[in-house]
């Protein structure tokens, strides 16, 4: 079994804390050093307990699905002779309630545009049904869709 780790820190640092009025900015740190201000998002905790400049787990959590499709996406490209130039998604996720009526995020749209290498430099280009077949099995390879009780569902754009 794999590990991944991340240390997510948070101080007080003299502030009231019983009123609520907190900040919620705080720091998350990774395995290779990377360092992210991290905070509630300003839709959950108003302003100024929030730091609206900083990543906040709703959006980190759509971004972790759209990168695990997407590298998933570009192995298999590979693996079918397709050389991918580019590839941008802009994904969003919605919150709202789950049939147990709690928030959730309740469904990841992924709207991935992708350019492939010129047919004239020789680059095989994908069929519509081709295309579908790799986000397909993105897809089903992407262990953090896998992980989520919500829908993700990639919105194909050509």
């Amino acid at each position: 079994m794999k590990e991944f780790e991340a240390r997510v820190a948070w101080q007080r640092a003299g502030q009231a804390f019983l009123d609520g009025r907190y900040s919620r900015a705080h720091d998350w740190q990774f395995d290779g050093g990377l360092r992210l201000r991290a905070s509630s998002s300003p839709l959950s905790v108003p302003l100024p307990m929030s730091d609206p400049t900083a990543l906040d787990p709703e959006e980190a959590l759509v971004a972790a699905a759209s990168s695990c499709h997407m590298l998933f996406f570009l192995s298999i490209a590979r693996e079918q002779g397709f050389t991918v130039d580019s590839y941008v998604d802009r994904a969003v996720g919605y919150l709202g309630e789950d049939n147990a009526g709690r928030m959730a995020m309740t469904r990841i749209e992924l709207r991935p545009a992708i350019a492939f290498a010129a047919e004239a430099a020789g680059a095989r280009q994908p069929t519509g049904e081709e295309l579908d077949a790799i986000h397909h099995a993105a897809h089903e390879r992407c262990y953090i869709a896998n992980s989520l009780k919500t829908e993700v569902v990639v919105m194909q754009v050509r």
